[in-house]
């Protein structure tokens, strides 16, 4: 379990968390999704003891990061897939790490071997492409087999296979009895990923609830109706309250009433139906309808892209949205 109590972070005068509280419970896969901007890589940092809060508190399994014995095996990370010694083979970086653990070579391969990098262990990992650099990191954070995961962007960089794996891997684990704490900006694969959301802005929560709760307290319930008399059941509608946008080839797009009662007004009227579809909003139309004051970067018109990182930048050290190393 993860629990963070009133966390706040603050970077000179900029508040990057702001009196932050959730818990992450095991059994579940949990994603935590906020803007760019909103604090969670912060927030990553403040759970594993790399950065200290101004205020609040964080723990695991009741215990802060910094007290367990033997970390790797109570949490797996990846905040920084890339973080790695680019001269060393992916299966002697994953060796080192092991023996700082008591951990044996046997566990090595076993890792190697479930991120599908055995063709790869003993290439140099400076040479590896994003994808492959992205199962190293997988492959690290699960070298403990630990109770609980916190993992930060880890589909980054996967092909569509890779994906799926990950999204496959994830919910395994969960059903095991672990905690995963996942966050992610691809909004449908954390849709069909998490059975939990916690989402923040500009460093507060905005919400904790189920996924499927999110997307339907969020977004506004659409039914989809087809029928050969789509102008008067339109009509009809209206008069009822409701909202019947049209389209081509007799489609109508209804808001502010239910399916079941297009149907009932279309029954009494003698119209004939060919579709009557109620339509689930999806989980990135409420996450922007959610967060959509809580955006802190957006991009404007003819805006300069941004320059690539600065000479004499320091490899493995990224900055996050808030400005400091993530």
């Amino acid at each position: 379990m993860i629990e963070a109590e009133n966390l706040t972070k603050r970077y000179g005068d900029k508040t990057a968390v702001d009196d932050l509280s959730f818990t992450v419970v095991p059994g579940r896969v949990t994603g935590f999704l906020g803007p760019n901007g909103a604090g969670k890589s912060t927030t990553m940092r403040l759970l594993l003891g790399l950065d200290r809060p101004d205020r609040g508190d964080a723990r695991i399994h009741g215990r802060h990061y910094r007290d367990l014995n033997a970390p790797l095996r109570v949490v797996g990370a990846l905040l920084e897939a890339r973080a790695v010694h680019t001269g060393r083979s992916a299966y002697n970086h994953l060796l080192c790490l092991a023996q700082t653990q008591g951990i044996g070579r046997k566990r090595v391969e076993e890792v190697v071997e479930l991120v599908g990098l055995a063709g790869a262990a003993r290439k140099r990992a400076g040479g590896f492409s994003l994808g492959m650099g992205q199962r190293l990191g997988i492959a690290a954070a699960l070298l403990g087999d630990p109770s609980v995961l916190v993992l930060d962007e880890p589909v980054n960089g996967l092909d569509p296979e890779g994906i799926v794996w990950v999204r496959t891997l994830m919910q395994r684990l969960a059903a095991e009895g672990r905690t995963v704490f996942v966050s992610s900006h691809l909004m449908n694969e954390m849709a069909v990923t998490a059975e939990h959301l916690i989402v923040i802005g500009r460093g507060r929560l905005i919400a904790d609830c189920s996924t499927e709760e999110f997307i339907e307290r969020s977004t506004e319930k659409t039914v989809t109706v087809r029928s050969p008399d789509a102008a008067r059941l339109a009509d009809i509608v209206a008069a009822e309250g409701g909202k019947a946008a049209p389209g081509d080839d007799g489609l109508l797009t209804v808001t502010n009433m239910e399916a079941p009662r297009v149907g009932e007004l279309a029954a009494a009227e003698g119209i004939v139906l060919h579709e009557l579809t109620p339509t689930r909003g999806s989980l990135e139309t409420a996450f922007m309808e959610l967060t959509r004051e809580s955006v802190e970067y957006g991009a404007a018109a003819g805006a300069v892209p941004a320059p690539g990182p600065a000479p004499g930048a320091v490899p493995g050290i990224v900055p996050s949205e808030e400005g400091e190393p993530r």
